[in-house]
């Protein structure tokens, strides 16, 4: 009958919309997988620390925008809290994870929903090695571990850097 023939045709027209916006979310989502590996391919990107967990296993939410790591294949720099057991570290020093250094070691390991990311930095005090496991979404998790102070863990999101206006 003409009346079922309305109701196939309107069920089907809806459900031809909620596909184009499936679609539209998994191009979206396969634009950001490109653009998150092309960061990675070209080595470089900025981790902002959004949360960190130290040792002590509590999460710290952290200040918004305050907290980075900018990585680049020739340069690394890195102003991260630190929270946990320090050694060896002088009195006037403000605590925090900061250096500048050139990456060595570097690897890459690709997986299916994510890519992790080793580097060695030699800061002047210390050395760091980084341990990024960076999502197709664009968050990310980094380790850090170096001679001086307890291992920690950051949580936040990697973009590409601001082109210097």
């Amino acid at each position: 009958s003409f009346f079922r023939l309305l109701i196939s045709f309107v069920s089907f027209s809806v459900s031809g919309q909620e596909k184009s916006k499936k679609e539209l979310k998994q191009e979206r989502e396969l634009k950001k997988q490109n653009e998150i590996k092309a960061l990675i391919d070209a080595q470089d990107f900025v981790f902002e620390a959004q949360k960190t967990t130290p040792q002590s296993g509590r999460l710290i939410q952290l200040d918004y925008n305050t907290y980075f790591l900018k990585f680049k294949a020739d340069t690394v720099t890195c102003d991260l809290p630190f929270f946990g057991r320090a050694y060896n570290i002088g009195y006037n020093s403000d605590g925090g994870i900061k250096f500048e250094g050139k990456p060595e070691n570097i690897k890459i390991e690709n997986k299916k929903n994510n890519t992790n990311l080793k580097a060695t930095v030699r800061g002047k005090t210390d050395v760091y090695d980084l341990m990024f496991s960076i999502f197709y979404n664009g968050s990310a998790t980094l380790s850090v571990t170096s001679n001086n102070r307890a291992p920690i863990n950051y949580d936040g999101i990697i973009y590409a850097p601001k082109t210097k206006e």
